[in-house]
């Protein structure tokens, strides 16, 4: 495990930058060949009047000359309050240092050099046949091979080109390494290196959802490996923050397993983008720098310098609980709290510094009774088959690395809709059995997963569903696997408890539900499962509620 440094100077604090997957905030339009390149080639030019501009490098020192002026249109009407030019190009273009007589265009001389960084040029490279590029892949639909990549590797082009081109408000540059120093690594990334001897492979090293027909998703075991990862850096003791980078539609899902299961006490911080990084109003560079601000500032640390927040989203100049938030709209501004209660923690708009507008009472980070340094290393699952019987097996969920990747639990979401394929009455008594794809996961789970369970996206606010799911999802806690019941959407409201073998949801969503669940599997295990779980005894019954009322406290005070 290594991450790249860039350095500021002495007495800063440092920021652990992980690059996620999916991530817009990571990502950059294509490639397109220039109508420079095409003419200077004979190709076919563009419609385009410009060309855009893409940050390069130089490979030779350049000299420029560029009309006085011309920065601003009003720029001229303030030519008393300016020193003189550097000089002046006569009509043939050649450079004096004295007006010339004639028309003449005054000028600056600019010396550019590689050493300066990057630089807004035209993009020159065609495809290896000789034809331009219109797109990121060689053709429409091309395979892998002969695709490139949008998606950085990791965030240190992307800090890098913030503060190349990024403008305070003054007019100066938006200089993150006057704030903090920043390590760079890579959990579950967007990107990677496809050729050499340290190449990878989309969608087992790396994840993309661009070109579309690639698309890829990491799965329970990377997001295992990944918070190995984040708990492995910051048990260093060598950071005082993390920024996490991830797709929009998921980043305050894996900001809220992070604070659920990392034991730390520096603020954990998400950012995600609904625009593209150097497209039109990308709205992910803001997101980073008010991020940073937001660590270095020691906003979220208590009096003992232990962050009192928890796991944050932070995206249009709001930080958000992780645990509150959720995207509704691909746009920027499209995130709402969830839950009804709260959510909106900091406010980062204006000039002033970061201001805490109200402190989560959930446990979180160093508070949680998730956290991995705590975590059980065996709990016991299930397995068998309805049909048969379910027994019981040991489970081996941490190692000297953190999570076991093949022990993270799986739990399903299933929601309720009224008008059901069958009504239930007096005369139409519920039947488990009717619910296929419930007992079909069951079974599968009992199969595959021994540590598993279920989520039930019910009526809102109180989570309940129909008879018929009831009785399967009833099935399912008697084999083992704990069934949490959470309001449709974004509920206003609780999920309140009206049966002690199923587990409410409080005021969670249910894919938040899903994610503390997985985590209270990590630390119970499975319920203790009944020889018929279509009909437990009543000693069977008592001894499901008990162990169900353990992972009750925990989504009452998580």
């Amino acid at each position: 495990m290594t991450g790249d440094v860039l350095r500021a100077g002495p007495a800063r604090p440092r920021i652990a930058v992980f690059a996620g997957p999916t991530a817009t905030i990571l990502n950059t339009p294509d490639l397109v060949t220039s109508n420079k390149a095409r003419a200077r080639h004979g190709l076919p030019l563009r419609p385009d009047r410009r060309d855009v501009l893409r940050p390069q490098r130089l490979a030779a020192p350049a000299t420029l000359y560029v009309e006085a002026f011309s920065a601003h249109p009003l720029e001229g009407d303030a030519a008393d309050l300016y020193a003189p030019p550097d000089g002046w190009l006569d009509g043939d273009g050649a450079f004096h240092t004295e007006r010339p007589p004639g028309d003449a265009t005054a000028v600056y001389v600019v010396e550019l050099d590689p050493s300066d960084g990057l630089y807004p040029l035209p993009y020159m490279a065609r495809q290896a046949d000789g034809s331009a590029w219109e797109e990121t892949s060689a053709s429409p639909y091309a395979p892998p091979e002969a695709a490139r990549q949008t998606f950085y590797p990791d965030a240190r082009r992307l800090y890098e080109e913030i503060e190349r081109f990024g403008l305070a408000d003054h007019g100066t540059p938006v200089e993150l390494r006057s704030l903090a120093d920043f390590a760079f690594f890579r959990a579950a990334p967007s990107g990677g290196p496809t050729a050499g001897p340290g190449s990878e492979r989309l969608g087992r090293d790396f994840f993309v959802y661009y070109p579309y027909h690639l698309q890829s998703e990491p799965g329970l075991a990377e997001l295992a490996r990944a918070t190995n990862q984040v708990q492995e850096v910051l048990a260093t003791g060598e950071f005082a923050g993390v920024q996490w980078l991830e797709g929009s539609p998921t980043v305050d899902e894996t900001l809220y397993w992070l604070g659920l299961l990392i034991d730390t006490k520096v603020p954990l911080v998400g950012h995600a983008a609904q625009r593209r990084h150097q497209s039109l109003s990308a709205d992910g560079d803001r997101n980073v720098v008010d991020g940073v601000k937001y660590i270095a500032s020691g906003v979220a640390l208590d009096e003992r310098g232990e962050d009192r927040v928890g796991a944050c989203v932070i995206v249009d100049e709001l930080v958000y609980s992780a645990r509150d938030v959720t995207k509704v709209d691909a746009r920027p501004g499209g995130y709402e709290v969830t839950g009804g209660h709260g959510g909106v923690v900091a406010d980062l708009g204006g000039y002033g510094p970061p201001q805490l507008t109200y402190l989560p009472a959930r446990r979180h980070t160093h508070r949680s009774e998730l956290r991995l340094t705590v975590l059980p290393e065996r709990v016991t699952g299930v397995t068998g088959r309805l049909d048969t019987g379910v027994t019981t097996l040991d489970v081996r969920t941490k190692d000297d690395g953190g999570l076991v990747p093949e022990a993270v639990p799986y739990v399903s979401i299933t929601k309720y809709s009224r008008y059901a394929a069958t009504g239930t009455g007096t005369d139409d008594p519920p039947v488990a059995e009717e619910e296929v794809e419930i007992l079909a996961r069951i079974d599968a789970n009992l199969a595959r997963a021994p540590l598993s369970g279920f989520v039930c996206e019910g009526m809102s606010p109180f989570g309940m569903a129909d008879p018929t799911r009831n009785a399967a999802l009833g099935v399912a806690v008697f084999a083992g696997m704990p069934v949490v019941r959470t309001g449709r959407g974004n509920t206003g409201g609780m999920a309140y408890r009206t049966d002690p073998v199923f587990v409410s949801g409080n005021n969670l969503t249910a894919t938040k539900a899903r994610l503390l669940l997985m985590a209270a599997l990590l630390r119970f295990g499975a319920l203790p499962p009944a020889a018929d779980p279509f009909h437990p005894t009543p000693d069977e019954r008592a001894a499901t509620e008990k162990a169900v009322a353990r992972y009750q406290d925990l989504f009452d005070t998580h």
